[in-house]
């Protein structure tokens, strides 16, 4: 699923039936491991790991209407309002609670996936529910009412609040999104009705339920991209897929009536995201060098601890001084460098190596446009201003695997390292090898190698194999195998009659 802005790609979703997404799902779990060390516990539900849960994601075995914890934002996009306090402690209570005042091993638990697995690390779980529905989410666990930043006329705001408290069944809250901007009594009514009823069933179908067990899938990634990015902002939407856009319709006509003509079928005979020029785009975006357009070129490489991406000025030599050039070069960065941490969904530390610039106020304007940049990302991002070494140290919240990790995979030749031994190191290790193996052995020996390997030693040492031969008494043979990568070979000795 891919949402496009001015006909340029600015974000990229992808779901596959084989490996459905597990963000929003609902489980009974069984606690199998508390860590008062670390305030937090794992989880088993019923996925490949066990889930992680922190304390400030546990809710307090009592009435949702004592509860005094945060709740974790359920969309980022939105921004909404964090109204409850933060931190560990409960009303009426002077010293924070311990996790292991809330769970032991062995206890069963609802919990719901807040972020999906990535890369090693499990689940990240949380007891505080969200159902979202078109204009609300609700929480079930929580007694609390969030708005969306974006909603920003304070009128309309009081007016959506005094709506919402009016109609939400008591103990509960909800979250008002950014759709929900104009919206009657009416249609609120409407759109917590499903949520309300959804929870009703799981928590009903929890009961009997044995752990670990799933109780709630979200939806897949068609409708869920649809009920949380398709607006009255939207142009289109097309689809390409008849029997989908069937269904998808029908799902348009039941929650946002009103965008149904915008529900396009794709005919085309050229496949959709061809036509539309995205493939290149999403190519681009796993690339580890970008070109921009003034001919200088950012360099994103992603590490275990952070993502560490340098900006060069590549082909570009300016037109009046350097300084000018490289601030050119550095605000074209800034704009490329925005896009491709939303194409590529990377998260965590990012540091950012801009082309040192001597004056301040040079300094500010890139650091200011970045900061401009950054207010287009629904992902939360935090960001501190350039150092005098011209980097920039900055946060983005991770929420699912990046596109490299998803599209792509470790390769098996370097795994991982980017660089592999050249034909000539393989080929003195073989030599190595032949000469740690050929003490107190009798018999010639047979080398199979990658070609490139294989022929340079045929063509390039055979100086080198000869004065072996001579000081080990030995005949060598080199066979070539394709099949073999460049760092694998075997040496074989075999007797004189064999050959």
């Amino acid at each position: 699923m891919a949402l496009t802005d001015k006909g340029s790609l600015s974000e990229l979703y992808i779901e596959r039936s084989t490996g459905r997404g597990l963000v929003g799902n609902i489980y009974k779990g069984k606690v199998v491991r508390v860590l008062p060390g670390m305030d937090a516990a794992f989880v088993d539900v019923a996925l490949e790991k066990a889930g992680f849960l922190y304390i400030s994601d546990v809710a307090k075995p009592v009435s949702a209407s004592d509860l005094g914890l945060a709740i974790r934002e359920r969309s980022e996009e939105e921004g909404v309002e964090a109204a409850l306090p933060s931190g560990r402690t409960y009303p009426g209570e002077a010293q924070p609670m311990r996790i292991s005042d809330l769970l032991h091993n062995g206890q069963e638990i609802l919990v719901q996936v807040a972020k999906a697995p990535i890369g090693t690390k499990g689940a990240r779980l949380t007891t505080h529910i969200t159902l979202p529905g078109r204009l609300l989410v609700f929480l079930p666990t929580v007694d609390h009412i969030g708005i969306s930043r974006r909603i920003e006329n304070e009128s309309e705001r009081r007016r959506l609040k005094e709506m919402v408290e009016k109609l939400r069944p008591k103990d509960t809250g909800f979250i008002i999104r950014t759709a929900a901007e104009g919206a009657d009594e009416e249609t609120l009514y409407a759109d917590m009705d499903f949520p309300t009823k959804l929870w009703e069933d799981v928590h009903e179908r929890s009961e009997p339920a044995g752990a670990p067990s799933q109780l709630y899938q979200d939806l897949d990634l068609i409708r869920r991209a649809t009920r949380d990015l398709f607006t009255a902002e939207v142009d289109r939407l097309i689809i390409d897929d008849a029997a989908e856009h069937q269904l998808l319709l029908e799902f348009v006509r039941t929650f946002m009536p009103a965008l149904a003509p915008r529900v396009e079928l794709y005919s085309g005979s050229e496949p959709l995201f061809d036509a539309l020029g995205l493939e290149v785009e999403i190519g681009r975006a796993l690339n580890r060098k970008v070109w921009l357009k003034s001919g200088g070129y950012i360099v994103i490489d992603p590490t275990e601890a952070l993502t560490a991406i340098d900006v060069n000025t590549g082909r570009y030599v300016g037109k009046h001084n350097l300084e000018d050039t490289i601030t050119k070069i550095n605000l074209e960065a800034v704009k490329e460098i925005v896009y491709q941490l939303r194409i590529r969904n990377l998260g965590g530390i990012i540091i950012i190596d801009f082309i040192d610039m001597e004056r301040p106020q040079n300094r500010d304007k890139v650091y200011n446009a970045m900061q401009e940049a950054l207010t287009e990302d629904r992902a939360r991002t935090n960001i501190l201003k350039i150092s005098e070494l011209g980097l920039v140290e900055m946060t983005r919240k991770r929420v699912r695997e990046n596109l490299s990790s998803t599209l792509s995979e470790t390769c098996p030749y370097c795994e991982g390292t980017g660089r592999i031994k050249t034909p000539a190191s393989v080929g003195y290790e073989i030599l190595r090898a032949i000469e740690r193996e050929a003490r107190g052995r009798k018999g010639d020996v047979v080398v199979i190698a990658n070609p490139d390997v294989g022929n340079r030693m045929i063509e390039e040492e055979q100086d080198t194999i000869e004065k072996l031969e001579n000081r080990l008494q030995i005949q060598i043979r080199v066979d070539i195998s394709a099949a073999y990568h460049r760092e694998q070979f075997e040496v074989h000795f075999v007797s004189s009659q064999s050959q």
